[in-house]
């Protein structure tokens, strides 16, 4: 998967679906005073929160994720497209977080989520306030799940 960078636009079209579903569902922005689909793209990709998102899989593929989650997870973008989304919790916890995310499946969204993460090098952290909401595109189809904190501690 490719690179979010100036010669993609950021991925400005995955951007646009992470963004237009926050909105439908929570009523918010998640970046406010943003003028064109390109521009929000570009401040996703390097906003002081993180974002990541996964895919439709059965074991879902993290397909997105912005340079703040990147470096809380200690990978590489080409890693990270290809991690599990459920690798980022310690197998401890796999089962809770299912549970969320077949909550959020049902519901469209929560927040005030609060779990623990593991980097690649093995640092936990708890994440705290987290948003999980649905993705749709324009036509409503289903397109994964994303997550968006501000919070973190480690462990």
């Amino acid at each position: 998967m490719e690179y979010p960078a100036e010669a993609n636009c950021f991925l400005v079209e995955h951007a646009v679906v992470i963004r237009d579903s926050y909105r439908q569902l929570l009523l918010k922005e998640l970046i406010p005073d943003v003028q064109s689909d390109r521009q929000f793209a570009k401040q996703l990709f390097y906003a002081p929160f993180a974002v990541v998102s996964h895919d439709t899989a059965s074991d879902p593929i993290f397909n997105y994720a912005n340079l703040k989650a990147l470096e809380l997870f200690e990978l590489s973008w080409e890693d990270f497209t290809r991690l599990p989304s459920r690798l980022s919790a310690e197998a401890v916890n796999q089962a809770k977080r299912d549970q969320v995310l077949a909550t959020v499946s049902e519901k469209g969204y929560i927040d005030h989520y609060e779990g623990v993460r593991i980097s690649s090098t093995g640092k936990r952290f708890l994440i705290k306030n987290t948003v999980i909401w649905n993705l749709a595109d324009k036509n409503s189809r289903y397109k994964g799940q994303a997550a968006w904190f501000d919070q973190w501690v480690f462990l």
